[in-house]
């Protein structure tokens, strides 16, 4: 019975690690793969392997541009990263002053104003897309009717309205964060605090906000590559080219087909994301730590 157990616990482990790593090829096999080919001698993005170059990356020669000499590309990646910024700083804003609504005030009707601020996260990004646009297009011909043509500008296709739909579920993501972290804080540390001469509003600014920085920074981290990797809703929301980021340039060049310069773009996106990802990791171990 023995040698029985230990031949179904050996083949138990051999299922359990043979999963692993199928899990492993599954997620990480096809990055791999892109990041080999951003850098393959090849005008094709395929196998098999002619050498290695940085051509995808600094070319700039008519027959082969790379990533970091293309105009319309790097204007994009400026673009996405304006726009996650906007989205960020709005975001956070928007979240702490929603945890402390959600934790500290009591209010008729609060469970729901809360379960509809997760509307956003299950609703598909195409419908709120298509919703918002529709939504602000209605009010930005009202405005320029009763303020005059030019008026609603702002809430056509463009910048802003690509930040203001993001902001629509990227601060519901911030709000949780900080929301849970604000929870476990122990309310007896400002009032010690006002006890010995200090103001509500510098207790708060002081204690409870410097309580939060963790999740506020892992919030902000999240929100950034929420806003950079978007794609549904900035797709409806975008016009002109100010408002082009990276999923958007990248989808209108892969139907006509797969560039190594698309890898290298996806490359640089996995770096961008690991460092900031890195980062985050670091920043809530050290705060454990303290």
């Amino acid at each position: 019975m023995f040698t029985t157990k230990n031949k179904l616990k050996s083949v138990s482990y051999w299922f359990y690690y043979s999963y692993i790593v199928l899990i492993l090829l599954f997620t990480a096999g096809p990055l791999i793969v892109t990041f080999i080919l951003a850098f393959n001698n090849s005008d094709s993005a395929s196998f098999p392997w002619q050498g290695f170059t940085l051509d995808w990356f600094s070319s700039s020669t008519p027959d082969r541009v790379g990533l970091f000499n293309d105009p319309r590309m790097m204007m994009a990646v400026a673009t996405s990263i304006k726009v996650a910024v906007a989205v960020t700083v709005i975001s956070i804003v928007l979240g702490v002053n929603n945890a402390f609504l959600f934790v500290r005030e009591k209010f008729v009707g609060k469970e729901f104003l809360y379960m509809l601020m997760l509307g956003p996260l299950v609703v598909p990004g195409v419908v709120l897309g298509t919703s918002i646009l529709s939504f602000s297009h209605g009010i930005a011909n009202a405005l320029d009717n009763i303020l005059g043509a030019g008026a609603g500008t702002f809430l056509r296709p463009g910048f802003w309205l690509v930040v203001f739909g993001q902001v629509s579920f990227v601060a519901t993501t911030t709000t949780l964060v900080i929301t849970a972290r604000l929870r476990k804080f122990d309310e007896s540390l400002e009032e010690a605090a006002m006890d010995l001469g200090s103001t509500r509003t510098k207790a708060i600014m002081l204690i409870t906000l410097r309580f939060l920085v963790p999740a506020i920074v892992g919030a902000a981290i999240v929100a950034f590559l929420f806003s950079f990797e978007n794609f549904n809703t900035t797709y409806f929301l975008s016009g002109t080219t100010d408002s082009t980021t990276i999923p958007i340039i990248l989808y209108s060049r892969l139907r006509f087909g797969i560039s190594p310069e698309i890898n290298a773009v996806s490359v640089l996106l996995m770096i961008t994301t690991g460092i900031l990802g890195i980062f985050g990791f670091m920043f809530q171990k050290n705060d454990e730590t303290i």
